[in-house]
């Protein structure tokens, strides 16, 4: 069998997923599972397509994963692995499916409005002008 490979996407995370048969063990850039994702909960995002189709000592992982967060980077590579076993098998595909493996999150980070920035700088200044003119007032007063 030759290498299989898919592409998995989450947030800003691009992940690059390659399958072949083996022993059942994941490399991400170049660290085993545990190293990379040290957090278990994380781990099991990954695991969850290989669990659900109850083939986790058939195939070997080699992961490529870069951008975004450990979270949006799990997701990417469930997503990827998810689609790599679709292309090895077409009748993984129902199970993954109904588990929501293969559907792709598209939301992303909106981005940061300047007009908005601009008004809200605007309007804490005028409050931070007003709040000096009514102390120096206060403090003309008690002088005279």
């Amino acid at each position: 069998m030759e290498t299989i490979n898919a592409i998995g996407r989450r947030k800003a995370s691009v992940a690059r997923v390659y399958l072949k048969k083996g022993t059942g063990a994941i490399s991400i850039n170049g660290k085993t599972l545990k190293e990379y994702f040290p957090q278990i909960h994380i781990q099991t995002k990954v695991h969850e397509p290989i669990e659900t189709l109850g083939l986790e000592n058939g195939y070997d992982l080699n992961v490529n994963v870069k951008g975004g967060g450990y979270k949006g980077q799990a997701e990417a590579i469930r997503m990827g692995i998810s689609r790599a076993l679709v292309k090895l098998d077409e009748n993984y595909k129902p199970a993954l499916k109904e588990k929501k493996l293969l559907t792709r999150d598209a939301r992303e980070v909106e981005r940061k409005n300047t007009v908005n920035l601009r008004q809200e700088r605007a309007s804490s200044s005028a409050s931070v002008n007003t709040l000096i003119q009514f102390i120096l007032q206060q403090s003309y007063r008690k002088r005279y």
